[in-house]
């Protein structure tokens, strides 16, 4: 795994070798066993490269021996042996080892759609020098992140959004639509991001652009095409229950088979739940030793540490598990705020952020991970809330039916304790919404969304009648009301959430903070297809989430694993910055960044509303997961100002005012 960055001059000039160079700089931590730049007049590649496949001869940016092709990549071709095969009979030669070359003669032979024939997880800058034409491929679920942004005369491309602010000429401002959706959906829509002008490339997208005859300029604006979208048709066909839960086994198998190919060692992450637990089993499966990694709590409520030492006894690994405290997360929040790139609603990057640093220091560069499955097979708790909202809507008078609800969220106290009225409502028991495309999600954007309430007035003017949802509408597939509602729901987790938040926020970004690369088996393309066309009926069996799924592993893990109740990873989240028994801050950077001057200064906020926010924690008031999301929120968006914007931008650390921050010890 690596980081990649690259200019393109659009009027043909020399690119500025020296602002490519300081763009690299920016990604060393993806990538800190080597770095490199090569430029072709108007088009230059810079990479930094994190050594896993052909440690000797995988250097980047690569070119072919005639010098018609050049690539800088981040990711893995999983199946790149299997393509090398077939491009050696059909008469290419390889002079490395490395998954880069076969993209290279893969691109040679079947042009921008060889990405149809990778299975993988990528982002590359391929520039074809004959054709004069550069390509930004990112890989179809979005594993891997690539971001531009076009200035007056170049394109700017890098895996990172801090690369491209390396340009002093790339403006440093927040984008209030991007705050919007966010702030609702919990994560912008591609291809907009929280910075004004920069540009993320779509999951399952290429980006073309076209330069003239030899020192010419663009021919045209930049084509963003889809090479890939998943289908929710049913296609199981004849097939039975019993063979489909074989024929996932085997994809499953065979996906963490490949992706245990490696020049290094290989880990893994072992939570305790489902997924984690058939990718831990699965890779034992062709090791014949195993270290696996994962993360403790104090609380009950977060820790599945007992989880974990059944798993490693029954699989007999090599374990090692990082203990977070609250205190832990308050540390290293403005890392995981300067890594994301983005404001956030949880805290749970923070304890990820810590594991990845232990397994660094563990001596590895390469864990797999259960990520995926929840969205691909149906086991989030959405889906099961989704089910029940519908269930009840059909009877909106049922008591029985309503007292249903008590079987959601049981992690959650504060919801567990409140009436069945109060329920009902929450949960938006409403016959007229069972046909709403977005019928699954409105409980969990209408929450998010009181969260803009604390809008600053000159924000939430600018942002008068947009609505989020809106900008859902209009990315929605052509076949969406086609398919049957589960999926639906299945499309705006996969499509949005995943990777907008999961991937990001708490895959790439922690994981090679530290230089490791994540590889996730469940987000095998062949499996998200086959997953897709399943009848929602056997992914979730009544309220029995990922069906299929336990009865493919059947066999592989300890009984009381398998059929274990869904426990999402989460971790403290308003805790983390203010000690509830004391009401003080467990950081100076949370007093300075909530101080209502700072508040009032930055502009995104409301100073009075952030400050009642904040007394609600410092005398323990705070209610469930509404104002916890709401703290992080602002406290994140706080540090991203911090950090990126303006002229006195921080950088990873947080600006300190000596004379402010007094002021705000004294007033506590």
């Amino acid at each position: 795994m690596c980081g990649i960055a690259g200019i393109v001059q659009l009027d043909g000039a020399p690119v500025d070798a020296d602002l490519l160079g300081r763009m690299v700089e920016q990604l060393r931590h993806r990538g800190p066993d080597d770095a490199g730049i090569r430029c072709d007049g108007p088009v230059g590649l810079g990479h930094a490269r994190l050594s896993i496949i052909d440690l000797a001869g995988g250097g980047q940016p690569m070119a072919t021996a005639d010098g018609h092709y050049l690539v800088s990549y981040n990711g893995e071709i999983f199946n790149y042996l299997e393509l090398r095969d077939e491009l050696v009979a059909a008469g290419h030669t390889f002079r490395t080892r490395s998954d880069t070359e076969v993209i290279l003669a893969a691109y040679r032979r079947w042009g921008p759609r060889c990405v149809e024939r990778f299975n993988g997880q990528w982002a590359f800058a391929l520039w074809d020098r004959r054709d004069r034409a550069l390509l930004l491929s990112r890989d179809r679920l979005g594993v891997r992140p690539l971001y531009y942004t076009r200035l007056a005369g170049r394109l700017l491309f890098a895996s990172e959004i801090k690369a491209l602010l390396a340009d002093p000429q790339v403006p440093r401002a927040l984008d209030p639509v991007a705050l919007d959706q966010l702030f609702t959906l919990w994560a912008p829509l591609p291809p907009r991001t929280v910075f004004r002008g920069i540009e993320e490339l779509p999951p399952g997208c290429q980006l073309t652009l076209n330069l003239g005859g030899k020192g010419g300029g663009l021919e045209g604006p930049p084509q963003l095409a889809r090479y890939w979208q998943l289908d929710y048709t049913d296609g199981a066909g004849g097939m039975t229950l019993d063979a489909c839960a074989e024929s996932l086994r085997g994809l499953l198998d065979d996906a963490a088979r490949l992706r245990l190919r490696s020049d290094v060692p290989v880990g893994a992450y072992l939570s305790g739940g489902l997924d984690s637990s058939i990718t831990t089993a699965l890779v034992r499966r062709h090791t014949e030793r195993l270290r696996t990694f994962s993360v403790t709590f104090d609380d009950a409520e977060f820790d599945e540490s007992p989880y974990q030492r059944e798993l490693v006894a029954a699989l007999n690994t090599d374990h090692q598990a990082l203990h977070c405290t609250a205190d832990d997360i308050a540390q290293v929040f403005p890392q995981v705020v300067w890594h994301a790139e983005r404001p956030m609603l949880r805290t749970a990057p923070g304890p990820l952020w810590l594991l990845a640093q232990q397994v660094r220091e563990a001596g590895f560069k390469v864990v797999l991970t259960g990520e995926g499955a929840d969205e691909i097979l149906g086991g989030y708790d959405i889906f099961k809330e989704a089910k029940l909202r519908r269930f009840c809507a059909l009877a909106p008078e049922s008591l029985r039916r309503t007292r249903l609800f008590e079987r959601l969220y049981p992690y959650l106290p504060n919801l567990q304790a409140q009436s069945l009225a109060y329920r009902k409502a929450f949960f938006r028991v409403r016959p007229e919404e069972i046909d709403e495309p977005f019928f699954s999600h409105l409980p969990r954007w209408e929450m998010t969304a009181q969260i803009k309430r604390l809008f600053s007035a000159d924000l939430a003017a600018e942002l008068a009648g947009h609505d989020a949802t809106a900008d859902v509408a209009a990315i929605l597939p052509v076949d969406y009301p086609r398919w049957p509602a589960f999926c639906q729901w299945q499309w705006l987790e996969t499509a949005i959430l995943m990777p907008g938040y999961i991937l990001s926020t708490q895959g790439d970004r922690m994981s090679l903070a530290h230089g490791i690369e994540g590889r996730f088996p469940f987000l095998d393309h062949r499996i998200a297809e086959f997953a897709a066309a399943i009848p929602p009926r056997w992914k979730m069996r009544g309220l029995n989430e990922k069906f299929v799924l336990r009865r493919a592993v059947a066999g592989l893990l300890p009984e009381g694993v398998r059929r274990r109740t869904k426990q999402p990873y989460r971790a403290p989240d308003g805790a983390s910055f203010f000690d509830a028994e004391t009401g003080r801050a467990r950081a100076d950077y949370v007093e300075e960044l909530l101080d209502p001057r700072r508040i009032a200064a930055d502009g995104v906020f409301q100073p009075q509303a952030v400050a009642r926010l904040v007394g609600k924690f410092r005398r323990g008031q705070a209610i469930g997961v509404k104002d916890n999301m709401a703290l992080v929120g602002v406290l994140s968006t706080q540090l991203l100002a911090a950090q990126f914007l303006g002229d006195g931008a921080a950088g990873p650390g947080v600006p300190q005012d000596t004379a402010l921050a007094a002021a705000a010890s004294g007033e506590r």
